[in-house]
């Protein structure tokens, strides 16, 4: 992964991981076009975030938050 699209998956996890983010929310704000800005795609691949469907929320997976330097024990807070 090269360097800006590091701290743009960066910048994506610390979104989701700022509030309840539902799928609608991720698609309006990370959906892109571009193959070369795949962040939301990318990050799901790699296992950074997951999607609920039931609850219809995209959150992070333990990847993810360590990922950011987080414990697990902070995604319920």
């Amino acid at each position: 992964m090269s360097q800006p699209a590091n701290a743009l998956t960066l910048q994506f996890l610390d979104w989701v991981a700022s509030g309840r983010r539902t799928h609608a929310d991720v698609m309006d704000a990370w959906r892109s076009s571009c193959p070369r800005l795949s962040i939301w795609e990318d990050a799901l691949l790699d296992g950074l975030v997951r999607y609920d469907g039931d609850r219809r929320i995209v959150e992070l997976t333990e990847q993810g938050l360590a990922a950011l330097g987080r414990e697990t024990r902070h995604a319920a807070e």
